[in-house]
């Protein structure tokens, strides 16, 4: 009998902290090649502190970090991008000074490839987003929110990642530019192949995405399974589906 694949992302026993506030206490996740994985919570649960110790800021106090096998948890945050993981943060941080061209060229310098491989991962970009080959000499400040988040994913994208950690991808964006995103996101993983590891508000939107999903409560994964036995759980629905916080 052929033996399972190893998780292409293998998060076990991990633990970080604020100074005195421990906000992960003993998580394990772990998320295979080629699938979507949703983490949901509520706010402060401490998904999005998951999603930055992962690139080391901060580090964890113990537990480990395996990416294809290998133990990054103690690797230098500016290296993990050259393993081909990729990040695009809560809040969308583009640079607002830099043109959508040079916020799209800070994505590609962070990994090497040749010229033919960077255009045609940029063609990639706008055919996934062609707002932004409209928009290629805009400064990235003036663009809207949906535009803005649509940039953060494309330079995290020219980077031609492995792993994709996007973290509240749909906050403050209109319903219709969220489908938008989440079609994307869609898009990447059955077309490219690309693995996601999503933290997102929306738990209706991000379990319906996902293969497979993770609860998170105050630093702890209370709950796993797929997409669809989750949001059939009536706590679930209780919590984030009708009318309950969502995180």
């Amino acid at each position: 009998m052929t033996a399972a694949p190893s998780p292409l992302l293998a998060i076990r026993g991990l633990r970080a902290a604020y100074g005195k506030i421990e906000a992960l206490k003993g998580v394990d996740v772990e998320i295979n090649a080629g699938e979507i994985v949703a983490l949901i919570g509520a706010n402060g649960a401490g998904k999005s502190t998951l999603m930055m110790t992962i690139f080391g800021k901060p580090r964890a106090r113990s537990g480990q970090i395996l990416y294809e096998g290998r133990d990054i948890t103690d690797v230098p945050t500016h290296e993990i991008a050259h393993l081909r993981i990729a990040q695009s943060p809560e809040g969308r941080r583009v640079f607002p000074r830099m043109s959508v061209a040079e916020n799209l060229q800070m994505g590609a310098d962070a990994t090497e490839c040749t010229e033919a491989e960077r255009e045609a991962t940029l063609q990639r970009v706008f055919t996934l987003f062609p707002r932004l080959k409209e928009r290629y000499a805009q400064r990235g400040g003036t663009l809207s929110g949906g535009e803005q988040q649509m940039l953060a994913i494309g330079r995290a994208l020219m980077s031609r990642p492995r792993l994709l950690l996007l973290d509240e991808p749909s906050l403050g964006l209109a319903p219709l530019i969220a489908r938008q995103i989440f079609d994307a996101i869609r898009t990447l993983n059955r077309q490219d192949g690309l693995t996601v590891l999503i933290v997102e508000q929306n738990a209706n939107h991000a379990l319906k995405l996902a293969h497979r999903g993770y609860v998170m409560v105050n630093g702890l994964i209370t709950l796993a399974g797929t997409g669809a036995e989750l949001l059939q759980r009536p706590e679930i629905r209780a919590a984030y589906l009708e009318g309950g916080r969502h995180g």
